[in-house]
């Protein structure tokens, strides 16, 4: 199968997802698979809240939007352009996905696919449904696909690589496992935040969405905010206020009282909204509902310790006061060309 042919299912599935939304779902014409699939998807949204309590509508129509516009045809092939796939030899590439937040494994599942290989994939038990239908979806538009694609529950078998995704403690088994494979193994990362406190209040209205969506659970979620000495959080706040609805979902709020209760236990010093929790603390991994906080006295020292602590990081969010950071708000909007753990995975994947 060409990849002419794959690149153009994909363009046909950004299509189709681009009908789905918080506000509207409507049919569009000319798109394929409507018939046997717009519905199915509805029902399946509204489902995924059983499946994982996380999942609300709201969260995984979110994701589904933002892979619509990354599937875009333009967006395809600036991301394939600087890659060369003439000689791609097809092998089987294992993935374990996680299960964080609504489709986080599909990125892996897009790249082994689009690079000419086949994909073995083992879901997470947290996200099992999603990625499996879009599978159906791109089968159903060209069944040759098909041949490429196998989802396994039990042990992962016969690959040729992999590519898996944990905790630092799984990633030790997964590292020791798969010692003579090929293998990109990704660990724990979290997101930060630097501010100099002459952020707008748009931009911190931004950064809220940086750290609430999919209830802060993704490694592109900001769970640390670095400040200078003499930070006023009253504009932080302010902005954060936006965000206030998000203790009505009884998970999140559960979480919230759990953790003001244990570090108040603990006769922390805490700052508190209501539904969100600061604390002065130098680990970079916040508990839900919860960000940290660390002092700096000036930019170049907190530039030199996000470069040491890099391999922590995912994400880097500020108004152009760090180098290689993005703006205020787009932590969950990545390209298709920027990779986890600053990885290439095309890359690794030509190499195989």
């Amino acid at each position: 199968m060409l990849q002419i042919e794959k690149k153009k299912c994909f363009i046909e599935l950004g299509r189709f997802l681009s009908q789905f939304s918080l506000d509207n779902n409507a049919k569009k014409v000319g798109v394929l698979g409507n018939d046997l699939f717009f519905d199915k998807c509805i029902e399946l949204i509204e489902l995924s809240q059983s499946h994982n309590g996380w999942f609300t509508p709201e969260q995984v129509y979110f994701a589904i939007q933002s892979w619509a516009e990354a599937l875009s045809e333009e967006n395809l092939n600036v991301w394939l352009s600087k890659y060369n796939f003439s000689e791609v030899k097809t092998k089987t590439v294992g993935l374990i996905l996680a299960g964080n937040i609504p489709l986080v494994g599909f990125h892996d599942f897009l790249s082994v696919l689009i690079s000419g290989h086949k994909v073995l994939v083992k879901t997470s038990s947290n996200d099992q449904y999603l990625i499996k239908f879009l599978a159906q979806y791109l089968i159903a538009i060209n069944p040759e696909i098909e041949n490429y694609i196998t989802f396994t529950e039990g042990k992962l078998e016969g690959f040729d690589a992999v590519i898996a995704t944990g905790s630092n403690n799984t990633a030790r088994y997964f590292e020791y496992y798969f010692k003579n494979k090929p293998s990109i193994i990704r660990k724990n990362r979290n997101s930060v935040a630097v501010l100099t406190g002459t952020e707008t209040h748009e931009e911190l209205v931004n950064l809220g969405e940086d750290i609430f969506r999919y209830f802060g659970l993704g490694c592109r979620n900001v769970s640390k905010l670095f400040i200078p000495k003499g930070y006023n959080f009253d504009a932080f706040f302010k902005a954060m206020y936006e965000q206030r609805d998000v203790i009505y979902y009884e998970k999140y709020a559960n979480n919230y009282d759990y953790n003001k209760a244990v570090f108040l236990m603990s006769n922390f010093q805490l700052l508190d909204n209501e539904f969100l929790i600061i604390k002065e603390d130098s680990s970079y991994a916040s508990p839900i509902s919860s960000v940290f906080y660390e002092y700096y006295d000036t930019v170049e020292e907190i530039q030199k310790q996000l470069e040491n602590d890099a391999e922590q990081i995912q994400c880097i969010v500020s108004n152009n006061s760090i180098e290689r950071s993005i703006p205020f708000g787009q932590t969950q909007k990545p390209n298709l060309w920027d990779y986890a753990d600053n990885v290439d995975t095309l890359e690794f994947l030509l190499k195989i």
